[in-house]
């Protein structure tokens, strides 16, 4: 008797393969082949069912023969068939019900969120103690984070807000040059970078440089066990490390949102100079009749929040890596999908105050 093996033989479909293969009967010769060739990939836990049902076939004393299983998945055959002992089976993907996984959840929400407030309590407590006895704080720490999230930032966050002013320009400018109003380019251009773009994409561009690198810093450091050594030296990490990271994207952050109202604002002159024929002098002229220093304000105020939320998510990412460089890479994707969710929440619930406030 031959049985043809097909498919994944994998860890997510071992409890089907397992019901679909059932119990076959032993044929009269007692001759069974079972025929890998239709075998497409093969994990430890396709292999650890592959051999339970040899042994099982040969326990009712049929004579198998497993051919044709290709050469990498004959080799982890081969190590896993040399277990003695396949009685614990490995983990199988149980499924969990509606009111058990939403619980699980739900405790797991709560438990991180009661972790981050700790974090940020610990961290606010470090802030005081600084402040308390100003000589301590790592002054040269700060500059170098500053260097490195300011700095360094300028080429990129230049050339983003450069090309999204001459995007929103150009959008803008087509749609309204149907109605001969193109010059109206200059209002959209300065209203939306000056309040949104500037400074929301200044903070992404943050958080997938800066925070991630924050996250992957110390959590390497945590890896190496610098972080324990610190400690048995009788320092502290949130002082030498997380404070110096938050403090530096404090201040580094609206600055680079003021660089990039400016890039962003001169690359929508450029391109309404250059397609609708809208000078630099007629668009700053418009410009400076739509926005005032509050709509520039307005969105600066939001960029310390940002940069606050970065930094303590990036660093918090980092001290949760635990022992290898796979979860550094793990915390890191982390720490840029929550950074960037909290920036766009964040930024959401400030244009609800403004608008309630109606400035």
């Amino acid at each position: 008797m031959t049985v043809v093996l097909q498919g994944d033989w994998i860890l997510s479909r071992v409890r089907e393969l397992e019901d679909a293969f059932g119990s076959p009967e032993i044929p009269p010769n007692g001759r069974v082949t079972l025929d890998a060739a239709g075998v497409t990939s093969l994990d430890t836990a396709g292999a650890w069912l592959l051999v339970r049902i040899i042994r099982d076939l040969e326990s009712r004393g049929a004579s198998v023969t497993l051919a044709r299983l290709a050469g990498e998945q004959a080799a982890l055959f081969e190590l896993v068939s040399g277990t003695k002992d396949l009685g614990i089976p490995p983990e199988q993907g149980k499924r969990m019900g509606l009111f058990e996984a939403v619980g699980k959840n739900a405790v797991s929400r709560i438990v991180t969120a009661a972790s981050i407030l700790s974090f940020v309590g610990d961290t606010f407590l470090s802030v005081l103690r600084l402040l308390s006895t100003p000589s301590r704080i790592p002054f040269r720490a700060v500059a170098a984070n500053i260097q490195r999230t300011g700095l360094d930032a300028v080429p990129i966050v230049g050339l983003l807000s450069f090309l999204m002013g001459f995007v929103i320009a150009y959008q803008g400018g087509v749609l309204l040059q149907i109605y001969g109003a193109q010059i109206f380019a200059a209002d959209l251009v300065v209203l939306s970078i000056l309040r949104e773009i500037g400074p929301l994409i200044t903070a992404i561009i943050a958080a997938g440089r800066s925070g991630s690198a924050f996250t992957a810093q110390i959590g390497t450091m945590k890896v190496t066990e610098e972080i324990d050594a610190m400690r048995s030296m009788g320092l502290s990490p949130l002082d030498r490390l997380v404070l110096p990271k938050i403090a530096a994207l404090v201040i580094s952050l609206p600055l680079l949102t003021v660089l990039s109202d400016a890039v962003g604002i001169a690359g929508g002159i450029f391109m309404a100079d250059v397609m609708f024929g809208i000078g630099p002098a007629a668009f700053i002229e418009r410009a400076t009749e739509s926005a005032s220093l509050s709509t520039f304000l307005l969105g600066l105020v939001k960029t310390p929040v940002f940069a606050g939320l970065i930094a303590v998510v990036g660093c918090y990412q980092g001290l949760l890596v635990t022992g290898s460089a796979e979860s550094v890479g793990r915390r890191t994707t982390v720490s840029v999908v929550q950074s960037i969710f909290l920036v766009i929440v964040t930024d959401a619930a400030f244009s609800v105050v403004f608008s309630k406030l109606g400035i």
